[in-house]
């Protein structure tokens, strides 16, 4: 008896010991993940199992499987998770709170045809409750049977899982509308009454768009001649006085031309001196003096107009400010026609803020609507303009965008920014209703696409 009695006595021991260290690892857990690694993982030091899976109850029906035994984490859309899905939903549906055996004849057609596939032969239930309620389950698998001397151990560890993931899940307290009948309807219908009237407060209807720090009434200084710009006197954004030089055209074309018509002229003076000379014995020679007369002046006055065009290949600056145009060697050695424009000189105290509304983004508003300036390099501090004109028509700009060009006068005297920054122009427009505001572009998509 005693050789019998001793090893018996000292496997209890041995499994209280156990479940003593299990529930102390249960409720010292610093996360719910480090629990549910406990549950399917360690439990296993208690009764021997092939596998474990831990079930989370969600409420309504509805649940999840929690944790695997053998793997860190759960793959929610692996076959056998999915597979879990169903049979742990059907075994917590007919559960009756308490541990019992499962297999493939607990589970209806399909799902209970596959349990060989997946999980050991014997599987055992084991709810976890606490005085609130279930919260999950554990189900443990192996391939031999259950015996009723595990059952004391299992119910025991089932318990201070329960009472450690009770823990972490806290308990629910019901909500206002939930312990009073019919309240969560009502505040569902005050909440769209409230959602409804909101809709109809009158809002500002705004818009965004590109703009750039431009020159207000900029002098423009344009080829007087046609030629080919020879080289610049001034570099990009220099400070020019009145009068002063800021480009040379090429001379070699017109100097040219004038040394033809100096040739032709003195040509025309030889013949008309020896027609005069002629004159004096000769009725013919003197018919002709006319003639040779009119000639003459005609090759003086292509001489004059050289010499004039020579003169203004030199172009100077019509007012004082700073010169805006791109870099030199953009011009040099390129063509130009009389009246092209070559570059602006500007005052940089007097700037203006030239705005691209795209067409899609167009709203209506009127000369002195307010518009916010937001420089890309201190958007933190917007400038205040007003708007001064607005373009009839669309047009493209430089960046190849449909849209219509807008000036508008900045209202801050000091400080005015640089003349070429840019950033973001927010023009304001008519008051309008909140769900138009929000319905605008919507509203416009729609009625393309319908062609209504």
């Amino acid at each position: 008896m005693k050789h019998v009695a001793a090893p018996n006595l000292e496997a209890q021991l041995f499994g209280l010991s156990t479940l003593v260290q299990l529930v102390k690892r249960a409720r010292h857990a610093a996360t719910v993940q480090e629990l549910g690694f406990v549950m399917v993982n360690e439990t296993h030091g208690l009764v021997p199992y092939r596998q474990a899976v831990l079930w989370q109850r969600e409420g309504n029906g509805r649940g999840k499987v929690a944790a695997l035994s053998g793997i860190p984490s759960v793959e929610r859309n692996a076959p056998f998770t999915l597979w879990l899905n169903r049979v742990m939903s059907h075994l917590d549906q007919n559960d009756p709170a308490e541990i019992r055996l499962v297999d493939a004849s607990s589970l209806p057609g399909a799902t209970g045809q596959e349990w060989s596939e997946w999980l050991p032969a014997y599987g055992l239930w084991v709810p976890l409750a606490t005085s609130s309620g279930r919260i999950g389950a554990l189900l443990l698998a192996r391939e031999q049977p259950w015996n009723e001397t595990e059952r004391p151990l299992i119910q025991e560890i089932a318990d201070g899982y329960a009472h450690a993931w009770a823990g972490f899940r806290g308990r629910r307290r019901l909500s206002l509308a939930a312990r009073v009948p019919g309240a969560r309807t009502a505040i569902k219908i005050a909440a769209a009454l409230v959602l409804f009237a909101l809709l109809w407060l009158p809002v500002t209807l705004t818009a965004l768009a590109p703009a750039e720090v431009v020159p207000f009434h900029p002098a423009l200084v344009r080829a007087p001649v046609d030629g080919v710009v020879d080289h610049f006197a001034v570099q990009p954004n220099a400070e020019v006085k009145e009068g002063q030089l800021v480009l040379e055209l090429d001379a070699r074309t017109i100097q040219n031309k004038l040394d033809v018509a100096s040739k032709a002229l003195a040509v025309a003076e030889a013949e008309y001196r020896q027609a005069a000379q002629q004159a004096v014995f000769d009725d013919k020679s003197r018919t002709q003096l006319a003639v040779l007369r009119g000639r003459m002046e005609e090759r003086r006055a292509d001489v004059t107009y050289a010499q004039s065009l020579l003169g203004r290949i030199h172009v100077t600056a019509s007012r004082g400010g700073i010169a805006l145009f791109n870099d030199p060697n953009d011009w040099i050695g390129k063509p130009v026609t009389t009246g092209e424009k070559l570059l602006e000189i500007a005052d940089p105290n007097q700037a203006e803020l030239e705005i691209w509304l795209p067409v899609s983004d167009a709203i209506n508003f009127e000369p002195g609507t307010k518009v916010e300036f937001f420089l890309n390099v201190s958007p933190d501090a917007p400038l205040q303009a007003t708007l001064r004109q607005a373009s009839y028509e669309a047009t493209l700009s430089s960046s190849n965008v449909l849209g219509y060009r807008l000036k508008a006068t900045l209202t801050q005297s000091e400080h005015v920014p640089r003349i070429g920054l840019r950033g973001t122009a927010k023009v304001y427009g008519d008051r309008v209703t909140l769900f138009y505001f929000l319905a605008r572009r919507p509203l416009a998509a729609v009625r393309q696409f319908l062609g209504l």
